[in-house]
């Protein structure tokens, strides 16, 4: 019997997690950026041509580069710090110039929808690119700022796959997280974060997305 499709759209955004891989299979560690409002993942293609004898002869697929464009309530300045390659001095100044050097990162993310199954997405091998600085006079209401980064990523080798992939897609059920963990796996290299908490008598561990 074939398998029922879902056809739900998503309603929401969550869970964005990147991690430093280098020329690596394996993030250093695995960091969350909370509050994301909107992601925008860019995969072109443009279908190109060959003609004779004034009708096509032949017809090939030209990939353009993966680009993503990612907005939050606000960029905590660690984290800039490291997707950037900005420098911090001794005394805890951070600059930025000509000479950062951002370093190979790959992001999970996930897109929720209302009957509770998730959708995430992997990129396995990018750079971001420092956003503008902005700033606005507060006025008679209050109205919140923004921050949105933007990033490129490449094909990059992926456990189980033949080719190299720029994308990864994995989804699960309400309740269930199979697909998840092994998306992490085969991004970061590494499990699913979780925090762990010890008290006197017990050991309590809660997930890090919750």
């Amino acid at each position: 019997m074939t398998e029922e499709k879902n056809y739900r759209a998503s309603t929401g955004v969550d869970e964005f997690f990147y991690g430093e891989v280098g020329d690596g299979l394996t993030a250093d560690a695995i960091e969350r950026v909370k509050f994301l409002q909107n992601i925008n993942v860019e995969m072109p293609q443009e279908i190109v041509r060959a003609y004779g004898d004034n009708t096509t002869a032949e017809m090939a697929v030209s990939s353009g580069n993966t680009s993503v464009t990612s907005q939050f309530h606000k960029i905590p300045l660690e984290d800039k710090t490291r997707l950037l390659g900005w420098e911090k001095s001794a005394d805890g100044l951070t600059g930025s110039g000509s000479s950062d050097n951002p370093p190979y990162v790959a992001v999970i993310f996930a897109k929720t929808y209302e009957d509770g199954h998730r959708e995430y997405v992997g990129l396995p091998k990018g750079m971001f690119t420092r956003p503008a600085i902005t700033g606005a006079t507060k006025g008679e209401s209050v109205e919140f700022s923004s921050e949105e980064i933007v990033a490129q990523f490449m094909d990059r080798e992926v456990d189980g796959f033949e080719e190299d992939h720029s994308v990864v897609f994995a989804q699960d059920p309400k309740g269930e997280t199979t697909q998840r963990d092994l998306l992490f796996q085969k991004i970061f290299g590494q499990p699913y974060p979780t925090t762990t908490t010890t008290t006197s008598s017990t050991t309590t561990s809660t997930t890090v997305g919750a």
